[in-house]
């Protein structure tokens, strides 16, 4: 059993310090998972009654989980563990322990991965233009497509891109992004 976390994040400053702080935590939260989560401590409103949109916290959690890795590349990790939980995480313990124990040669991943893969190899692509790459005709469905970027994300093949400004999903093998630490093999 997890302990219970004090909610008490409410800032952007507050949430980078706790990953920090903890190494690696995740997103939403899972009852599969002891990790410390960022739901569980962020402090605001979530949607009240009437309000479009999703409330003050889940919108905080959506952009901070692309924004921190964005202003912090050097520092914060987005990605997936294993069973595509997502998570963020300080990058020195992605390099000295989530890696080592976690990356996978490309050529172990499914025939569906790997085509994604020399896809994004070749250049940056979003997730709908992978999705249309890889099912031109509509033949291989969304939730495959997605379960390959989730398999290529868990082996630590691919990263979403820390580009400032993106709007979608943006995906460069994790090599390019992290030199130091993929080491470009395949």
């Amino acid at each position: 059993m997890k302990p219970k976390l004090p909610a008490r994040i409410k800032t952007f400053e507050q949430a980078y310090k706790f990953v920090l702080r903890v190494k690696t935590c995740l997103i939403f939260g899972s009852k599969s998972s002891s990790l410390p989560c960022l739901w569980e401590v962020v402090d605001l409103p979530g949607r009240q009654p009437g309000q479009k949109g999703w409330g003050a916290k889940v919108e905080a959690i959506w952009a901070w989980k692309n924004e921190l890795p964005a202003q912090f590349p050097d520092e914060i990790f987005y990605g997936k563990l294993p069973g595509g939980l997502a998570v963020l995480m300080d990058v020195e313990h992605l390099r000295r322990v989530h890696y080592p124990a976690h990356h996978r040669p490309v050529s172990t991943c499914s025939a569906l991965a790997r085509r994604a893969y020399e896809l994004i190899r070749s250049e940056p692509h979003t997730t709908a233009e992978l999705r249309r790459a890889l099912s031109p005709s509509g033949t291989v469905s969304k939730s495959k497509v997605d379960g390959a970027l989730v398999e290529l994300q868990v082996t630590l093949n691919i990263t979403r891109s820390n580009a400032p400004n993106l709007k979608r999903d943006t995906w460069l093998p994790f090599a390019e992004q992290y030199p130091d630490i993929g080491g470009g093999e395949e």
